[in-house]
């Protein structure tokens, strides 16, 4: 097995700001992602993850209020050794790149930074307004009812944001909203960077993405 065991793409975000486009699009380049629910993200690694915010943490799954104490994150936790066999269970053979997505790695970052300390890191951003006015609008991201509570919310991970590139983490930024405007530079940019290819199938599956996300919903 070579060493991609250790590289993951870490996709991570503020929620709402296109990371699942970002994670789908990556995922059509042939990479290994495992079983993944609509937001695509890894069944088995986020009940991993979900289990050590409620039990361990002790903070809500959806990590919205509060967040994870990132000063008192346990680094020493077994994670790369447990997500190692949960992806060979899924038949990952180490022959080619893996993916994992979710708004928690930002949230826990020392941890992931801590066991891959190879990883490639996709931080994906959107402008904080858009942010704000697409948690007031969703259902399920209803830790607060006020701008200013999500106002609050969006510059924790910011800094977040900042202390992962002060750490320096191999990492690059996407701002998904540019595809809405036909503008697929960054998309290039980060799958170059990422040892990936270009295929016309990312076309077809983002446009209905962003017309049915984007516009509509985030």
């Amino acid at each position: 097995m070579n060493n991609y065991l250790s590289q993951p793409i870490l996709i991570t975000g503020i929620e709402r700001s296109g990371s699942s486009i970002i994670a789908k699009l990556i995922k059509s380049c042939k990479i290994h992602a495992g079983s993944v629910n609509e937001m695509g993200e890894n069944l088995t690694i986020k009940r991993l993850v979900s289990n050590y915010y409620t039990s361990v943490l002790k903070v809500p799954e959806n990590g919205q209020k509060p967040l994870p104490n990132v000063s008192a994150l346990n680094l020493d936790i077994d994670w790369e050794k447990a997500i190692g066999s949960l992806l060979i269970q899924e038949g990952y053979k180490g022959d080619r790149p893996w993916m994992y997505k979710s708004f928690r790695i930002a949230q826990t970052w020392p941890i992931w930074a801590s066991i891959y300390p190879d990883a490639k890191w996709v931080i994906v951003r959107r402008k904080t307004p858009d942010i704000i006015q697409s948690c007031l609008k969703t259902a399920f991201m209803n830790a607060y009812t006020d701008k200013e509570g999500w106002l609050d919310w969006v510059h924790q991970h910011e800094n977040l944001f900042i202390d992962i590139i002060k750490s320096n983490a191999n990492y690059i930024e996407i701002w998904p909203e540019r595809m809405a405007i036909g503008d697929y530079s960054q998309i290039y940019e980060m799958l170059e960077w990422l040892g990936l290819e270009w295929n016309d199938s990312i076309l077809t599956l983002t446009r209905p993405l962003f017309k049915n996300s984007l516009k509509n919903k985030m």
